[in-house]
């Protein structure tokens, strides 16, 4: 249900900005001929520039994140990133189209005017009709239709108080089903018509049954460990969570404030990375992966060699991590150990010097080159250049009873490299790992490609020396 109600909601926008984009070009066109700077008539090859021009501000809307949920977004927000887009997109044609003799003369031409005015048309049909589809939908979320599910994870005064508000906004498309209780006790109960339909251990059962889409916390005073296991859970069930302003002390640093139609939620790991930035991140680890595997062939084949002459065993070392969102996949190194090195010692941490290393493992690995092998993993998708390591599943369930934040590692693909990194050790004991899920929850609280050019020069330089282990 979800799903489907996320496709209407962005073909909706796709068919209006189709429509209004299409429209600012006809009256630009229109006015060009006014002005005699247009004399092609031909309406199919008008047609083809208009499309043209589409498929531009569609490439450019989809990079700066204007087809993302626009659900809780309000409408001058959406003005507001209307106005960054096409300023934008204008700015790149107006680059593109610059004519040096003609555009340092004293006065601006005709045609350089014009282009100005495109970008209000722009402005007022697409920022227009973006506002309308707002308007109509928030109409329809008053009247009913297209709301979400919610179940509020809390059973006190202030969980039964913000289910009366949210009764009284329904423009914020929320439809409360009940509550979820932290004490047995307490299932069964009732606020006037909304129950309590069951045990935080019962809140996947409960999601399943009501197709429940978010969760918003509402916990009172408990330990803030509780805090995180229940955050915790509700990720594990892919629930979006919204808490209540008194929690985001616990979590701070984990939240990004969101006033929605001037309601005070607060929602929990946003997307801290634009989309436009995820693509560019995304295209940035395919071509560097792909450039890198060719340029360095001859080294891996070099290394590929060392490694069979100096010790028994295969070349390659294959171990099966966690990914992004818990998924299972299997990582690829240069094999630094001597053959069956956890056989009798089962899954343990390497030490700086451990005995199992061999000769040319503990230069590939002061080197950082064992590490070269998954720009495999990264053409494949499960990885990224820059970005926590993947750990083993063995040490992920180990450290999520430890410390139970350790999961939102995992809502981001794992690196090569990253700036636990650049900046820590290598993980020997539990201490040292705190100290790098610490690095970690940096990374990811600041995301960003400027960050990945960053930890690229960071880790270059730490190659350079010699400081790996």
């Amino acid at each position: 249900m979800m799903g489907m109600q996320k496709i209407s909601e962005k073909l909706y926008l796709l068919g209006v900005d189709f429509f209004t984009v299409h429209i600012a070009f006809i009256i630009f066109a229109h006015l060009r001929r006014a002005t005699q700077l247009l004399v092609e008539k031909d309406v199919s090859f008008l047609i083809q520039i208009s499309l043209i021009l589409y498929g531009y501000w569609l490439v450019l809307f989809l990079f700066l994140g204007l087809y993302q949920s626009w659900y809780t977004k309000s409408r001058f927000d959406e003005l507001i990133a209307v106005f960054k887009a096409v300023s934008l997109g204008i700015f790149i044609i107006f680059i593109l189209t610059f004519e040096p003799e003609q555009d340092f003369s004293f006065q601006p031409t005709v045609g350089r005017m014009l282009i100005l005015s495109y970008w209000l048309f722009m402005m007022l049909l697409v920022g227009g009709g973006r506002i309308l589809l707002h308007s109509v939908q928030r109409g329809m979320l008053q009247a009913g239709y297209g709301r979400r599910k919610i179940v509020i994870v809390g059973w006190n005064k202030k969980a039964r108080d913000l289910a009366d508000k949210i009764l009284k906004y329904p423009a914020l498309g929320y439809e409360v089903v009940g509550f979820i209780a932290l004490d047995r006790k307490n299932v069964s109960e009732k606020h006037g018509e909304l129950p309590v339909l069951g045990h935080l251990k019962n809140l996947g059962a409960v999601a399943a049954e009501y197709q429940i889409e978010e969760v918003i916390l509402s916990l009172g005073k408990i330990p803030e460990k509780h805090v995180f296991q229940v955050i915790g859970l509700c990720e594990d069930l892919s629930l979006r969570i919204k808490i209540e302003p008194d929690l985001y002390s616990i979590v701070l640093g984990q939240a990004r404030t969101q006033q929605i139609y001037g309601f005070p939620l607060i929602e929990i790991h946003p997307e801290l990375m634009p989309p436009w930035e995820k693509k560019i991140k995304r295209l940035i680890d395919v071509a560097f992966s792909f450039m890198a595997i060719l340029i360095l062939s001859p080294i891996l084949l070099l290394f590929a060699l060392l490694i069979k002459i100096d010790s028994a065993g295969l070349i390659f070392f294959k171990q099966k991590r966690v990914g992004k969102n818990g998924k299972i996949f299997v990582v690829y190194k240069f094999r630094s150990m001597i053959k069956d090195a956890e056989r009798y010692t089962g899954p343990i941490w390497a030490g700086k010097k451990d005995p199992r290393i061999t000769r040319v493992g503990r230069f590939i690995r002061k080197v950082r080159i064992d590490e070269f092998p998954q720009l495999f993993n990264v053409l494949l998708g499960d990885m990224s250049i820059v970005g926590p390591r993947p750990e083993r599943p063995y040490f992920v369930e180990k450290l999520k009873r430890e410390y139970p934040y350790y999961t939102r590692r995992l809502k981001v693909k794992p690196g090569i490299t990253g700036w636990a990194q650049v900046k820590g050790k290598y993980d020997t004991t539990i201490e040292e790992v705190k100290e790098k899920l610490d690095y970690d929850l940096y990374y990811i609280d600041n995301i960003s490609l400027r960050l990945d050019f960053r930890i690229m020069f960071y880790t270059i330089y730490v190659m350079l020396r010699f400081k790996g282990q």
